[in-house]
């Protein structure tokens, strides 16, 4: 099958052609219709993160069709980050296995879907809402996912400011205003801040600039520390900021008057099966619509390295 297989940290993506993959007990084998372009993918392409093993194929916001396995043929299902969970540690027994010790990570410790194949866990693979096509499902599976589990860990704020418009902000943004709360918008981008008025958002402007008022809640999206002391000052005491990526630079020291007053700064780390089932049945109630540059499969590089220089609006996918 074709694939792009990043060889090491910090080179470029490779077409190849690879072996087929087998799904084994308790696992489908699913051909890829379309596949999300994910800030991890590129962290993992530039090393800031450590992929599983070399080479590797990228990739985990996966849309397909079953052909093999142990699932029913001709099913379209979305394959997300979390691959495998071990079940017996203390975070699985206690409903929290998006910190299991063991997991095991779709595009990282387990191929992913930059890739005309790929084989997943049938338990890790869900249905997909029918409103939407395969390209404007993808983003759901990550960029949706996870902007859904940092706005939970939100609590009830009734204000929400969003750090980075990029592919889960514009989600996250409509699922809030879907649930009747107020967004606020941070970025640089024009275009961005015109794509967040336009889903909702009643202010956008430049992260540097406070907002219009105190917020209860900041998410942050784009993976620069020095976002962080800046939402803390956004956030009205009691608030919180949730750091929703998986890696993020350096945050500088920040005095402790901007902590004070019993904010609360967390992060969100991965997902559960859990928050896939509520969100994929959220997002056609929330009547979710995705922006999405779409990029053929041998233009996976090219769609990363859109991302890092921040040319895309919405998300990137590829169609397969």
């Amino acid at each position: 099958m074709r694939a792009q297989l990043l060889d090491a940290p910090g080179r470029p993506l490779r077409a190849g052609a690879v072996a087929e993959p087998v799904a084994g007990p308790g696992q489908v084998l699913v051909r890829v219709r379309a596949c999300g372009v994910c800030r991890t993918d590129l962290h993992l392409r530039d090393g800031e993160l450590s992929a599983g093993h070399l080479p590797l194929i990228l990739g985990h916001q996966i849309v397909g069709i079953v052909e093999g396995g142990d699932g029913e043929p001709g099913a379209r299902v979305g394959i997300p980050w979390l691959g495998w969970t071990c079940g017996e540690c203390r975070y699985c027994r206690g409903g929290r296995e998006n910190l299991c010790e063991r997991a095991r990570f779709t595009g990282r410790d387990i191929d992913g879907g930059y890739a005309e194949l790929a084989v997943a866990g049938a338990a890790y693979a869900f249905p997909l809402p029918d409103g939407l096509g395969d390209r404007d499902a993808a983003p759901l599976l990550c960029a949706g996912l996870i902007g859904h589990r940092a706005l939970r860990l939100a609590g009830d704020a009734a204000s929400v400011g969003l750090y980075g418009f990029g592919a889960s902000a514009h989600l996250v943004c409509q699922v809030a205003v879907h649930e009747g709360r107020r967004v606020f918008a941070f970025t640089r981008a024009a275009q961005a801040q015109a794509l967040a008025r336009s889903l909702g958002a009643e202010w956008a402007g430049d992260p540097s600039q406070p907002p219009p008022e105190p917020l209860d809640a900041a998410l942050i999206f784009a993976p620069a520390g020095a976002l962080v002391p800046l939402a803390l000052r956004a956030v009205a005491p009691g608030g919180t900021v949730v750091c929703a990526g998986i890696h993020m630079s350096d945050i500088p020291g920040f005095p402790y008057a901007d902590l004070w007053e019993e904010r609360v700064l967390r992060s969100v780390a991965n997902l559960t099966r859990a928050d896939a089932h509520e969100f994929l049945a959220l997002a056609p109630r929330a009547g979710l619509r995705t922006t999405v540059t779409p990029y053929p499969l041998d233009g996976a590089e090219r769609a990363l390295d859109d991302l890092r220089a921040g040319r895309l609006t919405g998300a990137a996918v590829l169609e397969i």
